[in-house]
């Protein structure tokens, strides 16, 4: 059987209204229905309007965002 060639993908979180406990809330989650094994890491950034947290996974060529 073929081994599959993993990709890195990323999921951003962003908002000018939404709070850091919210973005980072959200971000848990979505890192938490990816599975330990595939999350690389969390990141975050801010500009003076907006806060954005990323989340860093490996997938599969051509699947759908989790």
């Amino acid at each position: 059987m073929p081994v599959a060639t993993l990709i890195v993908k990323c999921k951003y979180f962003k908002g000018t209204l939404a709070t850091w406990e919210t973005l980072f809330s959200d971000a848990a989650v979505f890192a938490g229905s990816v599975g330990r094994e595939r999350l690389i890491g969390i990141s975050h950034s801010q500009t003076h309007y907006e806060g954005v947290v990323a989340v860093w996974y490996w997938d599969e060529p051509g699947d759908a965002d989790v």
